[in-house]
């Protein structure tokens, strides 16, 4: 019997407008809008790059609630496994996007960069080194 396999894991974020955080990462980050509802102002969103999503949606009883809000010490929202953060930091660069924490290597064994989106979640790029 064929074992059932599994792809990937996509981070769902709470955010303050669907429509501005799809325009974010598009412009920024090269993602493309896999799905969104409704088509006019999106309560829902699901972007994605390569094998990476994220599912997005507003709510206006629910804030955004990154995890260096909950807790300084856990930065990252979500890691994206980039076999090449030097050229993916390159061209999120030459779009425009603004580094929390620059590409490096880090104490515990990755290289890759810190992105911030518009609501404060944080977000991994890279790789073991």
């Amino acid at each position: 019997m064929t074992r059932p396999t599994t792809q990937a894991i996509s981070p769902f974020f709470i955010v303050s407008k669907v429509d501005q955080t799809i325009a974010f990462y598009r412009d920024k980050l090269g993602f493309e809008t896999r799905f969104q509802q409704p088509d006019r102002d999106p309560f829902f969103a699901i972007v994605g790059r390569d094998g990476a999503q994220i599912f997005v949606k507003s709510d206006k009883d629910t804030s955004p609630l990154p995890n260096p809000k909950r807790n300084p010490s856990m930065r990252w929202d979500a890691y994206v496994y980039a076999p090449d953060p030097d050229a993916l930091a390159v061209e999120f660069a030459d779009h425009g996007a603004a580094f929390s924490v620059p590409l490096k290597d880090t104490h515990d064994g990755l290289r890759g960069f810190e992105i911030c989106d518009p609501d404060g979640y944080v977000l991994f790029f890279g790789r073991p080194r």
